[in-house]
């Protein structure tokens, strides 16, 4: 069977991270979405999303094929339900379509002629842009369950501080010497070549994906996933960072989000707890206003590409765009739009080409190329989002 991604009502939702990639490629948890999904059916997946993302993010589409909604997080019973579709079936969860059947034939879907499938069992969604950290420690424990299943761990050093080691899983080529892991409050998984550097104290539930690495005296809190070839230092509590991103200094970073490629400045802090303790609201792309997150905690939302200089002050709930370089004395608003370049005395345009310069340098140094096709889904954000910028 093939299987087909798409992104649903959600996307406007979760920018600024959907203007650089399909929802599917989310991560949360261990896994991207669309990682979970494969490992699931046991079987590659393809993308139907925006027209400017498809040439990086192509649809295959064959004779049959299973359409399913990005924003739900796969488990075992919904996968079966997924896997055991038939033609004219759909799956719904309340008003939302999971997923259904369909062939390269049919011009338009027509779910009153459908075969109803209702799944009334919980699962994990992806809703809303804080949705990414808020149900990051539900989705650690169920990818470290997947990820871990009928496998052994590489022993844990005689040297490491260790609580409840049964709760830790060590993939090959791992590095960790006189560090303090607490698995005690969930479980803690270590990547695949990645290090945690001397007098860190963790505890789960985290992830440190493949290559990633933890500074020296890192303090972690939990809820937290360190995507691929990411680095972090300092204080960290309940964040997500997808891939290819830096927090590597001292400085708190807390129920926050960052995209791949940031750079987080030398004692730098984001606040995620409001003076007088109110419910957090956070700037929505979709209502293009301020919408209410229904939490108490919750900090910065990072988009690709974007950077901040040291000493960086971020307050309660803010969101930056793709491709930002904030820096200087103050706080910035707490929406600070794509290619804006600047701080809390003003911002003036970040150009693409100074932007593009930038990028090439900051990818070769991890070995990966700006492609031609990272140019142009980053040429089309510019223009998307010219509208929030004063220019």
């Amino acid at each position: 069977m093939n299987y087909i991604l798409f992104d649903g009502t959600v996307r406007n939702a979760l920018l600024p991270f959907t203007f650089t990639r399909p929802v599917a490629d989310i991560r949360i948890g261990i896994l991207t979405i669309r990682e979970k999904w494969e490992k699931y059916l046991g079987s590659t997946t393809t993308t139907l999303t925006e027209e400017y993302l498809s040439v990086k993010y192509p649809m295959v589409e064959m004779e049959e094929n299973v359409m399913i909604n990005a924003s739900f997080l796969p488990n075992e019973t919904l996968a079966e339900l997924v896997k055991n579709l038939e033609r004219n079936q759909v799956i719904f969860k309340g008003d939302e379509v999971v997923a259904f059947y369909t062939n390269e034939t049919q011009d338009e879907v027509d779910f009153d002629s459908y075969e109803i499938i209702e799944f009334n069992q919980e699962c994990l969604t992806v809703e809303h842009t804080w949705d990414i950290f808020a149900k990051n420690d539900a989705a650690i424990r169920e990818d470290f369950d997947l990820i871990t299943e009928d496998r052994t761990s590489q022993p844990i050093p005689k040297s490491v501080n260790v609580i409840a080691p049964e709760n830790i899983f060590i993939e090959e080529g791992a590095k960790l010497e006189y560090v303090t892991l607490n698995a005690s409050t969930g479980p803690i998984y270590i990547g695949i070549n990645s290090e945690i550097m001397e007098g860190s104290v963790i505890r789960g539930p985290f992830a440190l994906c493949e290559e990633a690495q933890v500074k020296l005296a890192t303090k972690v809190y939990g809820a937290t996933t360190v995507g691929p070839h990411c680095r972090i230092g300092g204080e960290v509590n309940n964040s997500v960072l997808m891939g290819y991103s830096n927090k590597g200094h001292d400085g708190f970073l807390g129920n926050s989000v960052l995209g791949e490629w940031c750079n987080i400045g030398a004692d730098s802090n984001n606040s995620n707890l409001k003076n007088n303790y109110e419910e957090v609201k956070l700037w929505s792309y979709e209502t293009e206003n301020f919408a209410r997150t229904g939490l108490q905690f919750c900090g910065l939302m990072m988009g690709d590409h974007s950077k901040c200089g040291i000493n960086t002050m971020f307050n309660t709930g803010t969101v930056v765009g793709v491709s930002t370089n904030i820096f200087g004395s103050g706080f910035p608003r707490n929406f600070v739009p794509s290619f804006s370049w600047g701080g809390a005395s003003g911002f003036t345009t970040y150009m693409t080409n100074k932007a593009f310069q930038t990028a090439k340098i900051v990818m070769s140094r991890r070995h990966v190329d700006f492609t031609e096709e990272e140019a142009k889904i980053l040429e089309h954000v510019f223009e998307e989002t010219k509208k929030y910028r004063k220019e």
